[in-house]
């Protein structure tokens, strides 16, 4: 009979499920759904005439919900203090997320201040909105491998 909290091998120290994570866990599936709907604005027929507000609602969505995303994973009480806490050996990796963090917030604004204006052709946009889901995609992935390599569980999947 084991007693105790399980050890993940890759884990630093015991499964659980602290506050800090069970917010971004929570969180994710917002942002997830965020970008879909971006997606799907994007992605439909540029003669619509409704095609640019849609596009601007659904990136107005996204950058609210990654605006959230920061709140939840930087600062005293976020995600990444909480890691920090429990595994430091994983401060470089934190880092380059929080790097990642001002990149991503710096392209959507841009694409926000370039989708009003009236001379922004929707190739450009869909050019500039497809390298924002790349990155967003890359960050999703990254900050997936760092909660687990601190936790020892998937943040996608609920416990």
């Amino acid at each position: 009979m084991v007693t105790g909290p399980i050890q993940h091998p890759v884990a630093a120290f015991p499964i659980d499920d602290p506050a800090a994570l069970r917010a971004a866990r929570r969180h994710r599936v917002t942002l997830l759904r965020e970008i879909h709907a971006f997606e799907q604005a994007l992605a439909g027929p540029a003669g619509d005439p409704q095609w640019r507000p849609r596009f601007g609602l659904r990136l107005d969505g996204l950058r609210g919900e990654f605006t959230e995303h920061v709140r939840l994973t930087e600062g005293r009480s976020g995600l990444y203090a909480e890691l920090l806490d429990r595994a430091p050996r994983l401060a470089r990796t934190v880092h380059a997320l929080l790097r990642e963090h001002a990149d991503v917030a710096a392209v959507l604004a841009a694409l926000q201040r370039r989708a009003a204006l009236p001379e922004a052709t929707t190739e450009e946009l869909r050019g500039s909105a497809g390298d924002l889901l790349g990155r967003l995609s890359r960050h999703r992935q990254r900050g997936a491998d760092l909660v687990y390599r601190a936790y020892g569980t998937d943040i996608g999947r609920p416990n």
